[in-house]
């Protein structure tokens, strides 16, 4: 497009009526000059541009180079490749470089033939660009040479011809991976990449960041409000059809019920700081842009400014003005401004004093008449009559809207003798892309925050009701020991949603009691057990009756009076230990809450624990315990018998037929360690599991039934807790799970 705007002063109806003078040495130089100065410097002279002139019967006229007409032509027809401008092609000269030609037929009024003339452009390499003249795109600024979404590039014999962006493509690409005129979708390190093979030689490639997450998210936003302002019409319309306004039920109609009236604000509010939060922000995005380009303008002017007065200065030997510069000092005044122009990517034009145009990285807009070549009116008011060091302000070409910096250009004595302009043709797509992706997060983020809003309304909402009076003097009055009457509500609204919910609690309460009796009992039962242990270690009557019959009997002689010892020391034995044993669980039942904690490994236990039921052969224990130390927080002889009574337990469920085999297993799952107890017993059937953990409850002949409570007790103190998993006449695995204080590799 850039080709094609500036190559309209090589019209036919431009040239034809300059034509002779091509045919004077000095006016073909002349106008060659004029030429190529006028349309292709500035940002256009990122091209070597050379222009060859032919007579009607194809001889040169004063060419810089021997080039013939027929050399040139051929290019045209065997080489060139038509471009959207007539007589325009393009042809290659490399791999990754190619050059424009364009033919011109000149005629006259009467179309005879006055000759030929052929335009060659070739870009220059590392050629920085200055800033996109936007104000020629021509409505193409969203086209995809000039998008920042898209990345694109060229292939030329499988080698990177030319590419834009900064997405790193490869330099050479394999022939076999595409075949000629086919599409094909390939994704790369989350970007999209669309190949196409225009012909064997050429691939053509673009690229573009992939934003699935974003834009589900986007679309999730989007129609969450859609949903929003659906739901709030369809709520409007239904309450306006059911109450049909009138002058009676008004009122009603605007009554809204507390939960209605909590939402709404809240929603109301979020809208607002939705609202407040967009316009301050994209304020401060436009501030903080127009700020950030007059920064960077004001810097990048200050330093030109002293590059130019010195070149001015060593220009005007003889005290010359700018206005009597020949045309070679002209020339390299112009080369030190292009050169500005280039490094800081701005354009740079240059003014006298008396506000007119005398140098320009950009001529061409003022060379077409687009822009005048006097100074800004307001401008040369500030820095030639108010003095001003510095002015900047907004101007206008057309709809466009760019930034304008002025400074002047002062000699040793402080005079001015210049004014130097950078016109920053920055394009305002950037502000508003960033207003854009503002708009979308903000959209996003409210979404959410709707989201949220709701669920506060709600749970205020629900604490507003549940403190009315009503409702409180009816909860001071629930009692455990009595039946709590329910509250009778025939109106259907929060409060009744509410007292529903309470009539359902005292329900629950009931359940609740049962539950709390059932503890009361366990403590009853704590309370017995210290009863019990006292008693039962007190003499018994019955053994000391028995031991007086064995005494009388010695004393009289009775016969088989050694027999009838033996027979009631035996007897009198196994009862007290019995007696001694029950006594003990007892005690340790009833004495689970007083512990004297530690710090301890709970393997050291695990494995004193396990050697003490390897001593019989029947018997196989087999540790699998966590390599490293686990301390834990506890009372060691509690734990230890806790892991005690799990292991007799498994030792007493297995089988007499049966080889015994129990495995211990400790291992952490994050802050908790895991033990399991695992033996291949005759397992527990199904109508006993329920009350496995309950006191007094045994699966044995003898014993307590406190074994496992205890177990509980001691677990439930630690905070953790005790599960099984049994498989009847296979095996039974018990798991207890403990906090952890550290882990020691």
């Amino acid at each position: 497009n850039l080709v094609n705007f500036i190559l309209t002063d090589f019209s036919n109806e431009v040239l034809k009526g300059i034509f002779d003078r091509f045919k004077n040495p000095v006016e073909n130089r002349f106008l060659k000059d004029s030429l190529i100065n006028e349309n292709f410097s500035g940002y256009y002279n990122k091209y070597d541009t050379r222009i060859y002139t032919f007579d009607s019967s194809e001889n040169p006229l004063f060419n810089e180079d021997s080039a013939t007409f027929n050399s040139l032509n051929a290019i045209i027809q065997t080489q060139g490749k038509p471009t959207g401008t007539p007589d325009l092609y393009y042809y290659d000269v490399s791999y990754d470089r190619f050059n424009y030609i364009g033919k011109k037929e000149i005629t006259d009024a009467q179309q005879h033939r006055e000759g030929y003339i052929f335009i060659i452009s070739a870009p220059k390499r590392y050629k920085s660009d200055a800033v996109y003249p936007e104000l020629f795109l021509k409505g193409n600024n969203n086209s995809i040479d000039n998008s920042t979404i898209y990345a694109t590039a060229i292939y030329n014999n499988n080698q990177l011809s030319t590419s834009n962006n900064d997405y790193p493509f490869p330099t050479s690409i394999d022939p076999s991976m595409f075949t000629y005129n086919e599409f094909k979708i390939v994704n790369h390190n989350n970007y999209e990449e669309l190949w196409y093979r225009a012909d064997e030689g050429k691939v053509v490639v673009i690229a573009r960041q992939n934003h699935y997450f974003i834009e589900s998210i986007t679309l999730f936003a989007y129609l969450f409000c859609s949903f929003l302002v659906v739901i709030i019409l369809f709520n409007f319309l239904n309450r306006l059809l059911r109450h049909r306004i009138s002058s009676d039920n008004l009122k009603s109609f605007w009554q809204f019920t507390i939960r209605n009236q909590v939402h709404g604000t809240i929603i109301l509010i979020s809208a607002f700081s939705f609202f407040i939060i967009g316009i301050t922000t994209i304020l401060f995005f436009i501030s903080r842009y127009h700020n950030n380009n007059r920064e960077r303008l004001s810097r990048t002017i200050h330093v030109m400014e002293s590059e130019i007065r010195r070149s001015v200065d060593t220009l005007s030997a003889g005290g010359r003005t700018l206005d009597e510069f020949d045309s070679a000092s002209n020339e390299k005044l112009s080369e030190t401004i292009n050169r500005l122009s280039d490094i800081y990517s701005v354009d740079v034009n240059l003014y006298n004093t008396s506000g007119n145009l005398i140098i320009s990285s950009l001529p061409l807009p003022y060379t077409k008449g687009i822009v005048s070549k006097k100074m800004d009116p307001v401008a040369f008011f500030h820095l030639g009559t108010l003095k001003d060091v510095q002015f900047s302000q907004e101007q206008m070409i057309g709809s466009l809207e760019y930034l304008s910096n002025y400074v002047p250009v002062r000699d040793e004595s402080g005079t001015e003798y210049a004014f130097i302009n950078i016109p920053y043709f920055e394009s305002q797509n950037n502000l508003h892309d960033e207003i854009s992706n503002f708009l979308v997060t903000i959209i996003n983020l409210n979404a959410f925050i709707f989201l949220i809003a709701g669920i506060i309304a709600l749970f205020i909402t629900n604490r507003i009701t549940r403190s009315f009076s009503i409702i409180s003097s009816k909860m001071k009055e629930v009692n455990l020991e009595k039946t709590n009457e329910e509250i009778v509500w025939n109106r259907k609204d929060e409060i009744g949603e509410l007292v529903s919910e309470y009539n359902t609690m005292v329900k629950k309460l009931d359940v609740s009691a049962q539950l709390l009796a059932k503890s009361e009992r366990e403590g009853a039962w704590r309370e017995m057990a210290r009863q019990v242990a006292h008693e039962i270690k007190n003499p018994l009557t019955p053994m000391k009756l028995n031991l007086q019959y064995l005494q009388m009997a010695i004393d009289n002689n009775s016969p088989g009076v050694k027999k009838i010892s033996t027979y009631v020391a035996n007897i009198l034995l196994e009862q007290i230990d019995h007696l001694s044993k029950i006594a003990s669980d007892f005690a340790h039942f009833a004495n689970i809450g007083n512990t004297k904690n530690m710090l301890f490994d709970i393997n050291g236990t695990l494995q004193s624990v396990a050697s003490l039921f390897s001593t019989t052969d029947r018997l196989q224990v087999h540790t699998h315990l966590y390599p490293g130390e686990i301390i834990i927080d506890a009372d060691k002889t509690q734990i230890n018998r806790l892991f005690t009574n799990l292991l007799q337990n498994a030792a007493q469920a297995i089988p007499e037929e049966r080889e015994g085999l129990i495995e211990i297993e400790s291992k952490l799952n994050g802050s908790r360690v895991v033990v399991s107890v695992r033996d291949n017993g005759a397992g527990i059937p199904d109508q006993m599991r329920q009350k496995i953990f309950i006191p007094n409850f045994t699966t044995k002949t003898s014993g307590t039934g406190l074994g496992l409570a205890m177990c509980k007790g001691i677990i439930e103190k630690l905070n953790g807790r005790i599960w099984f998993e049994t498989k009847e006449g296979a095996w039974t695995v018990f798991y207890v799970e403990l906090p952890v204080v550290q882990e020691h590799e």
